[in-house]
């Protein structure tokens, strides 16, 4: 098995709350992210997926072509936009890390085609803080 990671970047803005708490309760637990005028990251995700190498191009896939796919289902969607406003699978979720990099999977692994499998992401929401995910 082969694996081949494509990185892509992204910019957007959310913020940490629990509509269910207080104002104070937010701050507590979220802090700065818990702000009500937002705040931004420069995002940066790692698709990693896997397969065999092809016996034609020697490519587990054209790198090209996952550039296009992540681009088209997660990138137009999530750059440049609020995320907990103007993203539909971020819906009634708190905007956390972890929460995106799952709504990213769900986005992204069906768009594939037969012969590779989304193997992992790696989102990355500061230099010093990712989260990744397998699927699980």
């Amino acid at each position: 098995m082969v694996y081949i990671t494509r990185i892509e970047h992204f910019n957007a803005a959310h913020k940490l709350y629990n509509p269910n708490w207080s104002k104070a309760e937010n701050e507590q637990v979220f802090g700065k992210c818990a702000n009500e005028n937002w705040h931004g990251h420069n995002f940066e995700l790692h698709v990693t997926i896997k397969g065999q190498p092809s016996n034609e191009t020697g490519f587990v896939f054209d790198v090209k072509k996952l550039s296009i796919i992540v681009k088209e289902h997660v990138i137009d969607l999530l750059d440049h936009k609020n995320l907990n406003l103007d993203v539909p699978f971020m819906n009634g979720k708190i905007c956390s890390i972890e929460n995106l990099v799952k709504g990213i999977w769900h986005q992204l692994a069906p768009q594939l085609p037969s012969e590779v499998t989304l193997h992992s992401l790696k989102l990355y929401e500061t230099p010093r803080i990712y989260v990744e995910y397998y699927g699980e």
